[in-house]
C-alpha cells in the first residue's frame, strides 16, 4: 500500500499526515477482511441450515424418521409427531454436535 501527502507545505509534518492516512487505510482494510469473513460464516451457517431443514424426511407408510445429518432412523413417527420421541432425537443431535465441537478442538 502507497500513501502520497502533497497537502502539507512543511516537510516535518508530511511523514505525520501521511502515517496517519496509511493506518486509516490499514484500519478500513482490515475491518473489510472481517466484515468479508463474517458474511462467509453467515453464508455457510445459512446454508447449512436450508440444507438441516430437508435432512430429516418423515416417511408415513413405515411409520419412520431418518435424520441423514447423524444417520439416525426411529421407527416411531407417531411418538415423533406427538413429541413423545423428540428427545431421543434432540439427544442424537447434541451429542453429534459435541462430538464435532471436540474434533475441531483436537484439531
Amino acid at each position: 500500500m502507497v500513501v502520497s501527502q502533497q497537502d502539507e507545505k512543511s516537510q516535518h509534518k508530511k511523514p505525520g499526515k501521511a502515517m496517519k492516512i496509511l493506518r486509516a487505510r490499514l484500519y478500513d482494510a482490515e475491518r473489510q477482511r472481517r466484515d468479508d469473513a463474517r458474511a462467509a460464516t453467515a453464508r455457510a451457517r445459512s446454508a447449512a441450515a436450508t440444507a438441516a431443514s430437508a435432512s430429516a424426511p418423515y416417511n408415513y407408510p413405515q411409520s419412520r424418521v431418518t435424520d441423514h445429518r447423524i444417520n439416525l432412523t426411529l421407527y416411531k413417527l407417531d411418538e415423533v409427531m406427538d413429541g413423545r420421541a423428540l428427545d431421543e432425537i434432540i439427544d442424537a443431535l447434541i451429542a453429534e454436535d459435541e462430538a464435532g465441537r471436540l474434533a475441531e478442538l483436537a484439531a
